[in-house]
């Protein structure tokens, strides 16, 4: 089945020259001593924030990727009969401060420096690469020669992707659907199962685990040994194709622990999933998702995902945030780019000479040959309790049903999760427990 055609409206290349005055005065701004930031708006979508370097007036402007904004079909239609229709064109509003991002006893901490309006033709997009702007715009009331000037490139490119429907709740093992305009079609069903303690390896008839290089990956990355006190564990969700036949699962190798007098499992002590694909007629871990129970009244699902290259141990980090334990979410690996959140913006910057993938600050993006993915990779709408996640996967990342039901069976673990970080307090569905001695 074809793809589903996606837009992907990029902000790059964004910095500030402001030039310093030879008497300086207060409204005067050193570009050294005041961080900057710009809002990013487009019509229907959630504002996003990045930051904006300010550079001296000699120097070149830093490449970077600052914000995207992910269009579907339905999305441009709308946005286009508005522009044809709607008596006015289209605009991706950008207005660009000083100072600290937030606010200080709900006064916005940043003062405006300007605004910058580019006018968007989105007509055609879905087909073919566009360019509405690359250069430098002066910004403020003064006059040109003492005006800062704020540097932006603004682009859009055809995102073509898979769009994957879970047919029900992951514990309840469902059916999962492409979905194609108006067109479904069964792809893959899910399977939910419970590891006992007996069973660590996860064993399968059609894929056979060989004994001890599944204890080998399951010690490397996760805990086998059992705890006291209040605990979610052994879940597991295999996906498999039409057939029958395995291509992905999502393991749960480190138990979902409350922490020592409280409710709720903490980031400290994270509960961890693997996600795994088949090879050499073995589960291999793929990809390893930590998650926890953000503290404060947001009472949020903290998440970090790592990819785990096959020529090293050492895992690099692709998404880390956090989505709303009751509203749900986005789960979102966007490489290059920061990536807006229920609100919350999560910066991804693109590289750095630093070595060490996992403590680079990095995600990805240019840090390892091994890592290929590049751009938007996927994304997961989750909605909390009772949710049907519906997955959004790039074509560039699919060259085989393994690979996306990688990142099905991903979601799934991300979806669970959400169950598994419930206070200790609640009861869980019926589903997600062996036996009534687990609810707690």
């Amino acid at each position: 089945m074809d793809p589903c055609p996606f837009v992907r409206l990029s902000v790059c290349n964004l910095a500030l020259k402001i030039p310093v005055a030879s008497k300086p005065a207060r409204s005067v701004v050193h570009p050294s001593s005041s961080p900057c930031f710009c809002k990013i708006k487009l019509k229907n979508f959630p504002l996003q924030t990045a930051v904006v370097p300010c550079i001296l007036p000699e120097s070149q402007f830093p490449e970077s990727h600052a914000a995207s904004f992910h269009l579907s079909k339905s999305d441009l239609e709308k946005l286009v009969a508005k522009s044809l229709f709607g008596g006015g064109k289209l605009y991706l509003k950008i207005s660009i401060y000083t100072g600290r991002r937030g606010s200080t006893c709900g006064v916005n901490s940043g003062r405006l420096l300007g605004k910058v309006d580019v006018p968007l033709d989105l007509a055609g997009s879905e087909s073919r690469s566009v360019l509405f702007h690359n250069g430098w715009i002066v910004i403020g009331k003064e006059a040109k020669s003492s005006s800062a000037q704020f540097h932006l490139s603004v682009k859009a490119e055809p995102d073509p992707r898979f769009v994957f429907q879970f047919d029900g709740e992951p514990e309840c093992s469902p059916q999962v659907f492409q979905i194609q305009g108006n067109i479904r079609q069964p792809v893959f069903t899910c399977k939910f199962s419970f590891r006992t303690t007996g069973d660590r390896n996860q064993r399968s008839r059609s894929l056979p685990l060989e004994h001890s290089s599944s204890r080998g990956w399951l010690s490397s990355f996760g805990s086998e040994r059992e705890r006291p006190g209040k605990e979610r564990k052994g879940w597991s969700i295999t996906v498999h194709d039409l057939s029958g036949s395995p291509v992905a699962a999502a393991s749960m190798v480190t138990p979902f622990v409350a922490s020592p007098g409280s409710d709720r499992v903490s980031r400290s002590n994270p509960g961890c999933w693997l996600i795994l694909r088949p090879g050499d007629g073995t589960w291999k871990p793929w990809g390893r998702l930590e998650a926890w129970r953000e503290r404060g009244s947001a009472d949020g699902l903290g998440y970090r995902f790592e990819l785990i290259p096959d020529t090293a141990a050492a895992g690099i980090v692709l998404a880390e945030s956090t989505l709303s334990c009751n509203k749900g979410g986005k789960f979102v690996i966007d490489l290059g780019t920061s990536v807006s959140t229920n609100g919350k913006s999560t910066p991804v910057t693109a590289a750095s000479p630093a070595c060490s993938p996992r403590g680079s600050g990095d995600f990805g993006y240019g840090l390892w040959p091994c890592c290929m993915y590049r751009g938007f990779v996927m994304s997961a709408n989750v909605e909390g309790e009772c949710s049907k996640p519906t997955v959004e996967v790039s074509v560039q990342h699919v060259n085989c049903t393994e690979d996306a039901a990688a990142f099905v069976a991903l979601s799934a673990a991300i979806d669970l999760s959400i169950d598994a970080c419930r206070l200790f307090s609640q009861k869980l569905r019926k589903e997600l427990c062996p036996s009534q001695d687990l609810l707690f």
